[in-house]
C-alpha cells in the first residue's frame, strides 16, 4: 500500500489572472491521456471551467479536481481560480494539496494575485514548482520573471531549464540537469517531444546555467555540497534526488518555462511533478486537538492502518444530494461507513465515495491517504469540518476566511419566491464561505455580501440561472466598518424588578483602539480584569457575548465595530436576581455607552490595486486614479508598458475596469485585492452618517 501512495501527487495549478493555469491543466489533461481533445478557455470548451459562468466569461470561478495518470504515477490535480474574487477557491485548495505550481506569464512577471497565491502556499507550507508560460509572447523575458519571483515573492528559483529563444524565436528549452535540449514538432492534435543534443552555440551559456544550478541545490543540501566542494563527478540522478530534498523542505523552486497554448513544455513539466513535489508519504504527520481543553496536541501519520482523518475543504449543492470534497490524511474511509464530524461533534454517514474528473463522477468502494475525493451521505458538515473515526476523534487545523468588503440588497420579485430565495441563500452559504447574507436593521432590506464586484454577480446569476429564482437586486454597496480613536469608559446597567424574581447586572466596560485589522482580523477583543468575584466566573462568558452581539451595529450609522479592545473592569451582582441573560444586557448596554463616548469614526475598505498600461496612457490613468483618493506606491516600467501599484478605497472604484478601458483603448488591465481597512475622510464620512 505504501508504494501505491508513494506514487500519489496532489497538486493545484495556481497563478494570477490570464497567467494560463486552465490552459496548462487541459494541457496535461491531454498528454496524461485523461481527455482526448484538447479544450480551449477562449473557445468555451476547457474541460476544468465547466460552469456556463467560466465558459462566457472566459475565467475560472470554482477549483475543479480531476486525477491524471503519467509514469504510473496518480496526479491528483485541482485547477484554481486567478481572479482575486474567488480567492477562497484557491485557499481552500491549497490547504488540503501537498505541491503546486506557480504558473507566471512571461510577459507580466510577478502580479498583484501572483503574490496573494504565493503568501497563501507559505502560510499552508506547500512545496512549489514556478512555470514561466507564455513564452512565445512578444516580449517574453525569462530572467526578468526568474529575478522577480526572488525579490518580490522572497523565493529561491533555480532555474531547471533555460528557453531556447524567446518571444516569436521561443522553439524550446534546455535541459540542465539531462544537458538535452527539447524541441516540439507540431503533429495533428498536440505537439511530439523531441529530445536532441544542445546545439554548440548555445552549450557556453547552458554550462554556465548548470553550475548556477548545481551550487544553488549544494548550498541546502550536505550529500551534493561534499561532492561539489570535492569537485567529484555529481550523477543526474544524485542532482535529482538532492533538488527532491531541497523542494520537499521548501528551500528552493525549481524553475521551467513553455507555451501551454502550443503546447511546448508540458511533458517536462509532469516529469518535474512526479520527480521532485511530495507524495503524501513525504509530508510530516498532520497534527490536530482531541476538542478536550488542556490535553496536548495530537498526531496523525499518513498511513492507512492509522484511524481515518480527513478534512472537508469544498461543498457543491447537487439535486441529487450535496457533494462534499475531502482530503483523506490518515486511514481508510469505505462507503456505508459511519463517522464523526469532531469540529461539530455530531456523527455522519457516508453512503458513496466519488473520484472527481471536472463535472464527471466515478464510483469508488474507499478512499485512503492521499486521496481527494467527493463524498455523498454528510448532511451537516461545512467547509473546513474535521471528519474522523468516531473512536479516535481529531479536530485538525481550521481554514480562516476573509470577510466580505462589498454588499447588495436583494429581494424575491414575489412573495412566492421568499422561501425559495432563502432554501437558495443558505445552500450559497454552505457552498462559499466568503459570502453572507444579513438583515440591515436600519431599512429591513437583505443584504448578500462578497469579495467583489465580480463575486455578487455570479452570485446573482447562480440564483436567477442556476436556482431559477427570481429576485431583485440593488446596487453594490461598500462593506463601511466603525471603530473608535481614543478609549472611553461606562457602565452597562440592566436592573429589573417586576416582581418574583428580577434582573441583575452591572458591569463597569473599558473600551481601547486597536490597529485597523485586516480583513481576516480579530474585529473585537475581550478581556476581563475582575479580581476577588466581583462578578461569578459564570457571567463573564455572557458579558462578552453581549459586548460581541452589540458590536454587529455601530452608534454611527450600524454598520459592524472593529479593532476594539474590550475589558471587563469591575461589576456587581445580586445572589438571586443575576442571570446570564442580565449580564448579557448589561454587556451590551456598558459596551454601547462606552464606544459612543470614545469618538467612533467610519473604517473603509481599502483595495490593493495593479494596473498594467502602455506607457503612453499613464498620464491619464495617474489622474483618474487621484481623483478616485488612490495613492500610487510603486511604479516599474518594462518594455512601452508601465506597471503602478496603488491603495485605493474600494467605494470610489466601482465600475474601474470599464473606466480604464476607455483610457487606455482596451489596452490597459487591472486588478483589486483586499489590502486592510482605513480611516474615512471627514468629507465622505459625513455623506454616511
Amino acid at each position: 500500500m505504501s508504494s501505491i501512495i508513494e506514487r500519489i501527487r496532489n497538486i493545484g495549478i495556481a497563478a494570477h489572472i490570464d497567467a494560463g493555469k486552465t490552459t496548462v491543466s487541459e494541457r496535461i489533461l491531454y498528454f496524461t491521456g485523461k481527455s482526448y481533445k484538447i479544450g480551449e478557455v477562449h473557445d468555451g470548451t476547457a474541460v476544468m471551467d465547466y460552469l456556463p459562468e467560466e465558459q462566457e466569461r472566459g475565467i475560472t470561478i470554482t477549483s475543479a479536481a480531476t486525477t491524471c495518470p503519467w509514469r504510473d504515477h496518480q496526479i491528483n490535480l485541482i485547477d484554481t481560480p486567478g481572479h482575486v474574487d474567488f480567492t477562497i477557491e484557491v485557499e481552500r485548495s491549497l490547504r488540503v494539496l501537498d505541491g503546486a505550481v506557480a504558473v507566471f506569464c512571461a510577459v507580466g512577471g510577478v502580479e498583484a494575485q501572483s503574490e496573494t497565491v504565493w503568501r497563501q502556499a507559505e502560510r499552508y507550507h506547500v512545496p512549489r514548482l514556478c512555470f514561466i508560460n507564455k513564452m512565445d509572447r512578444l516580449g517574453a523575458d525569462f530572467e526578468t520573471v526568474v529575478g522577480e519571483i526572488r525579490d518580490r515573492l522572497s523565493a529561491n528559483p533555480v532555474p531547471i531549464q533555460i528557453p531556447i529563444g524567446q518571444g516569436v524565436d521561443f522553439v524550446g528549452q534546455i535541459d540542465l540537469i539531462e544537458r538535452k535540449a527539447y524541441y516540439y514538432r507540431e503533429a495533428e492534435v498536440a505537439t511530439e517531444l523531441a529530445v536532441e543534443e544542445i546545439p554548440a552555440e548555445l552549450r557556453p551559456a547552458a554550462e554556465k546555467a548548470r553550475h548556477d544550478m548545481i551550487e544553488a541545490i549544494a548550498s541546502l543540501d550536505e550529500a551534493l555540497m561534499a561532492k561539489y566542494v570535492h569537485e567529484e563527478p555529481i550523477s543526474v540522478e544524485e542532482i535529482k534526488a538532492a533538488l527532491r530534498r531541497c523542494v520537499i523542505a521548501k528551500g528552493v523552486q525549481p524553475v521551467l518555462c513553455g507555451s501551454a497554448l502550443r503546447h511546448m513544455g508540458i511533458q517536462p513539466l509532469l516529469d518535474a511533478v512526479v520527480d521532485y513535489l511530495p507524495s503524501p508519504l513525504d509530508m510530516p504527520p498532520i497534527m490536530g486537538q482531541t476538542g478536550v481543553e488542556g490535553e496536548e496536541p495530537i498526531s496523525r501519520r499518513p498511513d492507512p492502518d492509522e484511524p481515518f482523518s480527513g478534512l472537508v475543504f469544498k461543498i457543491i449543492a447537487d439535486q441529487h444530494g450535496d457533494l462534499y470534497f475531502l482530503r483523506v490524511y490518515s486511514g481508510t474511509l469505505k462507503i456505508g461507513s459511519r463517522v464523526l464530524n469532531a469540529t461539530r461533534q455530531k456523527k455522519e454517514n457516508v453512503s458513496r465515495v466519488l473520484e472527481m474528473h471536472a463535472r464527471q463522477r466515478i464510483q469508488r468502494e474507499q478512499a485512503t491517504v492521499g486521496d481527494i475525493v467527493a463524498l455523498i451521505g454528510p448532511k451537516i458538515s461545512l467547509t473546513g469540518d474535521t471528519l474522523c473515526d468516531t473512536r479516535h476523534p481529531i479536530i485538525l487545523e481550521k481554514m480562516v476566511f476573509p470577510r466580505p468588503v462589498i454588499s447588495m440588497s436583494i429581494e424575491p420579485a414575489n412573495a412566492a419566491e421568499k422561501d425559495r430565495m432563502a432554501e437558495a441563500l443558505a445552500t450559497l452559504r454552505r457552498e462559499d464561505p466568503t459570502f453572507k447574507s444579513s438583515m440591515d436593521n436600519e431599512t429591513g432590506q437583505l443584504l448578500i455580501s462578497g469579495m467583489g464586484e465580480l463575486h455578487l454577480e455570479v452570485l446573482r446569476n447562480k440564483l436567477v440561472r442556476d436556482m431559477g429564482v427570481n429576485v431583485r437586486v440593488g446596487t453594490p454597496r461598500v462593506a463601511y466598518r466603525e471603530t473608535i480613536t481614543v478609549a472611553a469608559e461606562a457602565e452597562g446597567r440592566f436592573i429589573r424588578q417586576t416582581g418574583g424574581h428580577g434582573q441583575y447586572g452591572v458591569v463597569y466596560l473599558r473600551v481601547e483602539p486597536m490597529a485597523v485589522p485586516d480583513s481576516s482580523g480579530d474585529a473585537i477583543v475581550f478581556e476581563s480584569e475582575i479580581k476577588q468575584g466581583a462578578i461569578p466566573r459564570e457571567y463573564i462568558p455572557s458579558v462578552e457575548q453581549g459586548v460581541m452581539d452589540a458590536a454587529t451595529s455601530g452608534p454611527l450609522a450600524g454598520y459592524p465595530v472593529t479593532g476594539v479592545r474590550v475589558t471587563l473592569l469591575d461589576g456587581k451582582y445580586h445572589p438571586v436576581d443575576s442571570s446570564d441573560l442580565a449580564f448579557q444586557q448589561a454587556g451590551s448596554l456598558g459596551f454601547r455607552e462606552a464606544i459612543s463616548k470614545a469618538r467612533p469614526i467610519f473604517l473603509e475598505p481599502i483595495m490593493r490595486l495593479e494596473v498594467v498600461m502602455p506607457e503612453s496612457y499613464m498620464g491619464a490613468v495617474a489622474g483618474d486614479l487621484n481623483s478616485r483618493r488612490a495613492e500610487i506606491t510603486h511604479m516599474e516600467h518594462r518594455g512601452n508598458y508601465c506597471k503602478v501599484e496603488a491603495r485605493a478605497p474600494l467605494a470610489s472604484m466601482f465600475g474601474y475596469s470599464t473606466v480604464l478601458r476607455s483610457l487606455t483603448q482596451g489596452r490597459g488591465t487591472s486588478s483589486m485585492e483586499p489590502l486592510t481597512y482605513g480611516y474615512v475622510p471627514p468629507e465622505v464620512a459625513a455623506k454616511l452618517a
